[in-house]
């Protein structure tokens, strides 16, 4: 590690979240690719800790589950009963007896914390030798929060709650963000002297800090350079400002970055997607999970795309794809879903109202319309006509069709299979291809066709359709081909 003090990471996310009003915990509610809990984390990774310790409560086994899916090493550990942010440091610090150095606790609700922040906050508080310090932000209005009175050394004196604050101190900016860093020893020290004598009736963190003073250890006060960052969640309107702010954050990164964006407040793009720069992104596009986008791809409008690849070049269009590979210069949409495994080649083609799954398409083949193409592989350059189904369920099994290089496929075709079509080979519109068709031969299912004399006149009497028929033959004389 490339610093000299012992380090752990506490993240408190132990509470029900009853203003959220929902079956999921608080914690595990979703912005932009990650849960609440997994912005944090992914924000404690800057402290280069050597354990980082998770205080689980309401709906354990689900947090629990979800940290062993994204953070596998974290350590989570029940706060039975939730009897306040310092009791629930200090079942945390029980849990690691032997922990010194510096404890960096944070909140499993401020998602758009950044790891320079932690990092910066962890760097002021070993280079101060402070007892503890508190990371504060300005705001243009405090109200509700709790104000940082400093003292004449610009330390902290105290943390002052606005229903006790003075008129004076409720026109303090400076507001407790509730991240801290301590020393691990005068905090184990501090946390075995707090009382539950307060309306609560809980264990208070913050009553840490007058412990400190009273002992003459200052508690420093770092300022978050971003007061956003330091917002936290507590219903679901606040969640989704909180989404709104990150998806901003977002797309200003990628725009700097050499994104063209056309329209930031109606693309939503997940933290963990990628775009290249000379991408373009339109309208109402979401790139989610893990998404990539190439350069001088364009995506949108009217795009979804979740864990998907769009290569250099291609074009999206109107079109949602979760799981698929689009290759460079080939083009999807408008209005086709293309379904987990599937695959474009360089300047393919999947044209309007189709929809894929399990699906290759060569270097320059075509789909172009209206039609279902499931566990198959298309050779280059084939065609496959409007209206093309390939029938891959047997109703057990799935079944694999195959269309070699430069075959047609002709319109309102049903191919069942498992079934070959040759490289070469074309098959005529309206046919049901139950047989392989060998290279260069034509496939061909439909019945010679045969017209009914009359039959209009005789079935359909005195409708328009016969009145048109009996128009049609006095004009060519009774004469009209048969």
């Amino acid at each position: 590690m490339s610093h000299a003090e012992s380090r752990t990471v506490v993240v408190l996310a132990a509470g029900e979240g009853k203003r959220m009003k929902s079956a999921t915990p608080k914690m595990l509610h979703r912005l932009l690719g990650r849960t609440l809990l997994g912005h944090v984390l992914v924000a404690a990774e800057a402290a280069e800790a050597d354990r980082t310790i998770v205080v689980v409560g309401h709906k354990a086994d689900q947090v629990r589950a979800h940290l062993a899916e994204i953070a596998p090493a974290a350590t989570p550990v029940l706060q039975a009963e939730q009897n306040g942010t310092g009791h629930a440091v200090r079942i945390a610090l029980d849990a690691v007896p032997e922990t010194g150095g510096t404890v960096v606790v944070l909140n499993a609700d401020v998602p758009l914390l950044r790891p320079a922040t932690v990092a910066a906050l962890i760097e002021a508080h070993e280079e101060s030798k402070a007892g503890a310090t508190v990371l504060a932000a300005e705001v243009a209005d405090p109200t509700g929060l709790g104000r940082v009175v400093r003292d004449a050394n610009g330390n902290l004196e105290r943390i002052v709650e606005e229903r006790d604050a003075t008129a004076e101190q409720r026109a303090i900016r400076e507001i407790n963000a509730g991240i801290y860093a301590f020393d691990a020893a005068l905090l184990r020290e501090a946390l075995g002297k707090l009382s539950t004598d307060n309306d609560q009736g809980e264990e208070y963190l913050t009553d840490v800090f007058g412990l400190l003073a009273a002992v003459d250890h200052p508690v420093g006060v770092y300022v978050a350079a971003d007061a956003q960052e330091t917002l936290g969640c507590n219903d679901r309107a606040e969640l989704a400002r909180l989404r709104a702010l990150l998806r901003d954050r977002v797309n200003t990164a990628w725009m700097r970055s050499g994104v063209t964006i056309m329209d930031p407040a109606t693309t939503w793009i997940d933290v963990t997607a990628t775009v290249e720069p000379d991408a373009v992104i339109d309208q109402n596009t979401q790139l989610l999970g893990d998404t990539r986008v190439a350069a001088h791809a364009v995506v949108g409008p009217d795009v979804t795309l979740v864990d998907t690849a769009v290569a250099e070049g291609a074009t999206v269009l109107r079109a949602h794809c979760v799981g698929a590979q689009v290759g460079p210069e080939a083009t999807v949409g408008p209005y086709s879903y293309l379904r987990p495994g599937t695959t474009l080649g360089r300047k393919a083609k999947v044209g309007g109202f189709v929809e894929t799954k399990n699906a290759e398409l060569g270097d320059g083949a075509k789909v172009p319309h209206l039609s279902y193409v499931g566990d198959a592989a298309i050779g280059p350059k084939a065609n496959i006509g409007a209206g093309t189904i390939f029938a891959n369920y047997d109703g057990v099994k799935k079944h694999r069709t195959t269309v070699g290089e430069a075959a047609f496929v002709g319109s309102d075709t049903v191919l069942i299979a498992p079934v070959e079509i040759g490289p070469g080979a074309y098959v005529a519109a309206g046919s049901a291809i139950a047989k392989d068709v060998p290279p260069g031969n034509l496939g061909v299912t439909r019945a010679p066709q045969r017209n009914v004399e009359g039959w209009t006149e005789r079935r359909r009497a005195g409708t328009a359709s016969a009145e048109a028929a009996e128009r049609a033959e006095r004009e060519s004389g009774g004469n009209a081909e048969r």
